[in-house]
């Protein structure tokens, strides 16, 4: 699938164990009992809201399906990113000056790379590594990426489901006017600097999303887009046609929260990519972007003289801050987004009762 323009919709114990803890930790998401919020997310936006999601509701009511679009192979291991920021997120491990990587970690490695004369442009920190190691151990031994995310998620104490978009392989490629880029060398190496002319979501329309993923969908009582890039991080996801299918399905609410507050990313590229494509660089673009399925639409109040514009789409708003500046910030942006889809429902479910 290509990004076009316009406002547009589209060992063996070990193998045993990860995979009965997978099973276990998956299923006691069909019987929690409680609440069931679907979250699409990638990105520091995305994990920030779900932090505030997991204090807001609790963990059990939460499944995050995340892009894995972003991943990449770099020294024989294998790096998902999206995955690894939102669960440090989840986990209370992640770098809260950054929002990716982990809290107090070191670079030794990477100073050992230069010492052997690699320019290594993709920084793993010391601790981080260890998750590769272990996942690309786990991947060669005949587990699947929603397994081995499990089993990882486990031993660092997530109780939010999360689940990677598919188990197969979707890169996104990026066509600039400097040529083709994977993801994270436009991103990271490139600094994404070179003007997008499209985006490639290469593998997708083959790509099979999890049936966990489908069923969380079926099952939700509200769907959340996060404040994530609307290019990178949700189409991936949306790429996927059972994907898009299920959304399009759905019988919870949908709210998308918005990346852009006064015409600019509250983080990366996602301003700079709507004008680089034509398209006005405002949240009044992403609503129009996610309305063919979108129920509701989360603008910040900065940005309240879009409000009639959005609604004028028959799309719901709810204007707040939406700038995620801490945890208390995060979870009652969260609190907020779960009430406004309360009330978008026939049968009120009762919302977020945080104080």
């Amino acid at each position: 699938m290509t990004f076009g323009k316009g406002c547009f919709h589209y060992t063996g114990a070990l193998i045993g164990n990860a995979r009965t803890n997978a099973l276990a930790w998956n299923h006691g998401f069909e019987q929690n009992g409680g609440m069931n919020i679907v979250v699409f997310a990638g990105g520091v936006g995305g994990s920030r809201l779900c932090e505030g999601l997991q204090r807001a509701v609790g963990a059990e009511s939460l499944t995050v399906i995340v892009n894995t679009a972003d991943d990449l192979e770099l020294y024989g291991l294998r790096i998902c990113p999206d995955l690894d920021t939102m669960m440090y997120a989840l986990a209370g491990l992640s770098n809260p000056d950054t929002g990716w990587g982990i809290a107090g970690d070191t670079f030794h490695n990477f100073a050992m790379l230069e010492r052997y004369g690699v320019n290594p442009w993709f920084r793993l920190g010391d601790k981080d590594l260890a998750t590769h190691l272990l996942r690309t151990q786990m991947l060669s031994q005949g587990l699947t990426l929603q397994e081995v995310t499990a089993e990882l998620c486990r031993r660092l104490g997530v109780r939010a489901r999360l689940l990677p978009m598919t188990n197969d392989k979707v890169r996104t490629v990026v066509d600039t006017d400097e040529g083709l880029f994977d993801f994270q060398e436009y991103f990271v190496k490139q600094r994404y600097q070179p003007e997008v002319r499209n985006l490639i979501y290469e593998g997708a329309e083959e790509a099979e999303p999890l049936p966990d993923a489908l069923r969380a969908i079926e099952v939700a009582d509200t769907i959340i887009i996060a404040p994530s890039n609307l290019y990178l991080s949700i189409d991936p996801i949306l790429a996927l046609p059972a994907m898009r299918d299920a959304v399009l399905n759905a019988s919870a609410p949908i709210i998308a929260v918005t990346p852009i507050i006064g015409g600019e990313a509250v983080k990366g590229p996602a301003a700079k990519l709507m004008r680089e494509m034509g398209q006005e660089s405002s949240a009044v673009t992403v609503a129009c972007h996610y309305a063919e399925f979108l129920n509701g639409f989360v603008l910040d109040v900065r940005d309240a003289e879009l409000q009639q514009r959005i609604a004028s789409m028959g799309i719901g708003t709810l204007v707040t801050d939406t700038l995620m500046v801490d945890a208390d910030a995060r979870a009652r942006l969260a609190c907020e987004v779960v009430n406004f889809a309360d009330r978008l429902r026939p049968e009120r479910l009762g919302g977020c009762t945080m104080q």
